[in-house]
């Protein structure tokens, strides 16, 4: 049984103002009819140009963006029926790494108290052992546990991006949505992070949805490939036939459209 099963999802919004600042009744089909299935431990990579409905998809696989009308299986269970305490519990195992490391992370609160935000929100109490492990996350993702007691400011981006990775693994989550984690980043320090994720993958056995505008990013993570235009998957496959023999018209533009990102395995 696969991990994540979502089936026919659609998902509209409204439109807002038009030019004569009056409000419009029409509204922008982001997602249409999308169904999609992960497997326990894959990557699947999820592509396509800004505003094609990647990051609603990815949303709406965790419940953070309600859907028109469709369904999610995660691990066996109907995510969208869940209530309260279920899905609480259905939340635990599944968490989302943002792709602004600057505007995710509170510059109020420390790094000890970003790391350990699930467990806060999830009702959990600070104690010593989960300080314990999120000392545990920062090292995970290559900073030193010093870090846990400064701020925000104190990081460049990458660092930061690491601190959002670190608190995405906090409840020792199942599936993992990575929004454009690199997209912000340079493209050294983008390739860091991606082969980060690879390595975090293997350490806690976790399954990713990884989105992307671009296709060698995906190919060096992703089993499959699903490519998205205009709220629809034109097409789904494994990665090495998505690149090297790619189906519809649109993939072939992506590739062609998209530079090269050298990642040192």
């Amino acid at each position: 049984m696969p991990l994540v099963t979502a089936e026919h999802l659609v998902k509209s919004f409204a439109r807002g103002q038009n030019v004569f600042g009056t409000v419009s009744s029409a509204r922008l089909l982001a997602v249409d009819d999308v169904s999609l299935t992960i497997e326990h431990g894959e990557t699947v990579g999820l592509v396509g140009e800004s505003g094609s409905g990647k990051s609603t998809l990815g949303r709406m696989l965790l419940r953070l963006i309600q859907p028109d009308s469709g369904s999610v299986q995660f691990g066996g269970h109907d995510l969208l029926a869940a209530r309260s305490n279920a899905l609480r519990r259905l939340r635990r195992g599944m968490q989302i790494i943002f792709q602004d490391p600057y505007s995710s992370l509170d510059p109020r609160m420390t790094v000890e108290q970003i790391v350990c935000e699930p467990v806060a929100i999830y009702g959990g109490e600070l104690t010593r052992e989960r300080k314990q492990r999120a000392a545990e996350m920062i090292r995970a993702v290559g900073l030193e546990e010093s870090a846990l007691r400064r701020y925000p400011h104190e990081f460049s981006g990458g660092q930061r991006q690491r601190i959002g990775i670190a608190r995405a693994l906090m409840l020792r989550p199942k599936f993992i949505v990575a929004d454009e984690p690199v997209s912000a980043l340079d493209v050294s320090v983008g390739a860091q992070i991606v082969n980060l994720l690879r390595e975090l993958q293997k350490e806690f056995q976790l399954t990713y949805l990884f989105i992307s505008h671009s296709l060698p990013v995906v190919r060096y993570l992703a089993s499959r490939i699903a490519v998205m235009k205009q709220g629809k998957i034109v097409e789904l496959g494994a990665t090495e036939q998505i690149v090297n023999a790619p189906k519809h018209e649109y993939t072939r533009t992506l590739l062609a459209a998209t530079p090269q990102l050298q990642v040192v395995g």
